[in-house]
């Protein structure tokens, strides 16, 4: 069951570098046999992309967990390494089309509460782009059953270098995308009849 006491924040990259301590704090404690430097240099680029959101969940202050991820750029590296070729209409991007699900964690004392999952539906709601993507290990097998569980569904699998978090582990990862759902336009300010209610649905 989901607690009902715990409270969830979305963050952009300023708010983020606020709760830095705290947040890699959690990163050390989930990964604690990777490189602590390069994954706070990591949060650090990633903080100040363009876009950049992060949902927090805490316990009455206590950071229980949370989730990041930006828009990724025309000239993104994410497709780069792919152990097999995909067709262009899957890896070319532009402004707008896919948002990257960099991070999701909680607390191992935390789990098995919908946590991850309300974290997930928090960072992704609302998005503006077409579809988002996230790589995970393929014998990460909770994550794997439940990105599968919630609609994704795997195109690849990359060997980035980047994406190490501790000393010694299989660089390959599965690249997984889901489809978002458009936002809602915005609701018509006019009754039915009003001679401007048409065109206020308009673009």
């Amino acid at each position: 069951m989901h607690d009902p006491g715990i409270s969830y924040r979305l963050l952009n990259g300023s708010e983020a570098a606020e709760r830095a301590d705290d947040l890699l704090a959690l990163d050390r404690e989930v990964y604690p046999s990777a490189d602590a430097a390069e994954r706070s240099r990591q949060f650090d680029v990633w903080r100040r992309q363009p876009g950049f959101a992060l949902a927090e969940a805490r316990h009455g202050g206590f950071l229980v967990g949370y989730a990041t991820g930006m828009p990724l750029r025309p000239s993104t590296s994410w497709w780069r390494n792919l152990t097999a070729p995909l067709p262009a209409d899957v890896t070319e991007e532009h402004p707008g089309r896919t948002f990257a699900l960099t991070e999701l964690m909680v607390r191992a004392s935390w789990r098995r509460q919908g946590i991850g999952r309300e974290l997930h539906d928090r960072i992704l709601t609302g998005r503006t782009e077409e579809r988002a993507t996230v790589t995970i290990a393929p014998n990460a097998a909770a994550a794997q059953a439940a990105f599968l569980t919630w609609g994704w569904r795997k195109v690849a699998r990359t060997r980035d270098q980047t994406r190490e978090r501790a000393k010694n582990q299989d660089q390959v990862h599965d690249v997984l995308v889901t489809a978002l759902p458009r936002p809602a336009p915005p609701a018509n300010p006019f009754p039915p009849g009003h001679p401007e209610a048409q065109n206020a649905n308009i673009g």
